[in-house]
């Protein structure tokens, strides 16, 4: 079997304790192989600045030269404006930096982890919409129960390959401030997101 090659990647996670965990648990799995340049919510003061504005200082300064945009998501995920506005990001094709591939991780703690179908409002929005189509540009699995280590390298680097063929749907909506759980009752719920590996 061939080598994995290392990739420079960007953790996007919601910081609270049981995700900071797994977040915590992920990069100590690939220490060696990445280049840990997540964001804190307190690293970003966006205080009265328009989301372009935050989402050019997250690029800029945060995921750079990073290849691949790894998102961690828990049971709150969702709701979180910063996870948000990183994917958009790391989706952007800009003179300084190019496209990262993306690929989702459900944490044990999500309420869906181990289903065989998602539904997409517990999912950050731009992950979601990025899981559809005959050519989907990220893939969600679970977080696994074995090969732990080898897995995320096999998907950080399929996730890699796919940023020649798919083109991301980064769509125009932005997160103004974080969501709240009454928002799901207003969201048109779609089609479930089916995850591409039920990884055990």
């Amino acid at each position: 079997m061939a080598e994995i090659p290392k990739h420079k990647v960007f953790i996007s996670f919601h910081d609270c304790d049981s995700d900071r965990k797994f977040k915590e648990r992920f990069a100590k799995l690939l220490d060696g192989h990445i280049v840990d340049k997540s964001v804190k919510d307190e690293d970003i003061d966006d205080t009265n600045l328009p989301v372009s504005r935050v989402r050019q200082i997250i690029r800029d300064g945060f995921i750079a030269d990073a290849a691949v945009t790894v998102v961690l998501v828990g049971c709150c995920t969702w709701q979180r404006k910063h996870v948000d506005w990183e994917i958009g990001s790391s989706l952007r094709k800009t003179k300084k930096n190019p496209r990262c591939g993306l690929v989702g991780i459900l944490l044990k703690c999500h309420p869906q982890y181990g289903a065989s179908e998602i539904d997409p409002r517990l999912l950050p929005p731009k992950l979601a919409i990025n899981l559809v189509g005959d050519e989907p540009y990220s893939n969600l699995y679970n977080w696994p129960k074995k090969q732990v280590t080898r897995r995320f390298r096999r998907w950080i680097d399929e996730s890699f390959q796919r940023i020649e063929g798919a083109n991301p749907i980064i769509g125009k909506d932005q997160f103004k401030e974080n969501r709240t759980s009454e928002c799901l009752e207003g969201w048109k719920s779609g089609p479930r997101v089916p995850r591409s590996v039920n990884a055990l």
